[in-house]
This record gives C-alpha cells, sequence and structure tokens, in this order.
C-alpha cells in the first residue's frame, strides 16, 4: 500500500486530508495490515475449541391465563369478529 492508494480511498470516501493525515493514515493502515498478516500465519487447524455454545435464555412455556379470551370478550361493552370494538381516538 502506497500514498497513491490512500488518495484513492480518502477520494472514495469523499475526505479532504492533508499530507500529514495521509501519511499517518499509510502508516495507520499498514500496522495494520501487517497485524493481519500475523494473525494469517497462526496455525490454527490443531487447536481445540474451549467454549461450547448454549443457549441463555429460558425457553418460551404457554402459561394457563386466570382468564380467558372468551370470557373477556363476553364482559366487553362491545365486540366484533373475536376483538375488542372501541370508540375511535383519533
Amino acid at each position: 500500500m502506497d500514498i497513491k492508494d490512500v488518495e484513492n480511498l480518502a477520494e472514495l470516501a469523499k475526505l479532504d486530508l492533508t499530507e500529514e493525515e495521509k501519511n499517518k493514515l499509510l502508516s495507520d493502515v499498514k500496522e495494520i495490515l501487517d497485524y493481519v498478516k500475523v494473525i494469517e500465519s497462526v496455525n490454527a487447524l490443531d487447536t481445540e475449541t474451549v467454549y461450547t455454545i448454549h443457549n441463555v435464555w429460558r425457553e418460551d412455556e404457554l402459561k394457563h391465563p386466570l382468564f380467558s379470551r372468551n370470557l373477556i370478550i363476553n364482559q366487553f361493552p362491545d365486540s366484533q369478529d373475536g376483538y375488542l370494538k372501541v370508540k375511535k381516538i383519533l
């Protein structure tokens, strides 16, 4: 990667960079790419998995409601097609 690549990236990102910012960005990107090379060189094929995936959430369980749907609908002043009918708000 060179300064032309940084200028191209800055243009694509619509950034106006000073020469100092371009040089700093070039240095930072080179450091990141060097670190990626180090990570790529690690042989992780023989490593053993030390974690297991498990669900920490409880299962959804249907609990018996205290009131039945029909009981509530029958006690409401007005209903239509199994829904509670209310006056228009807006």
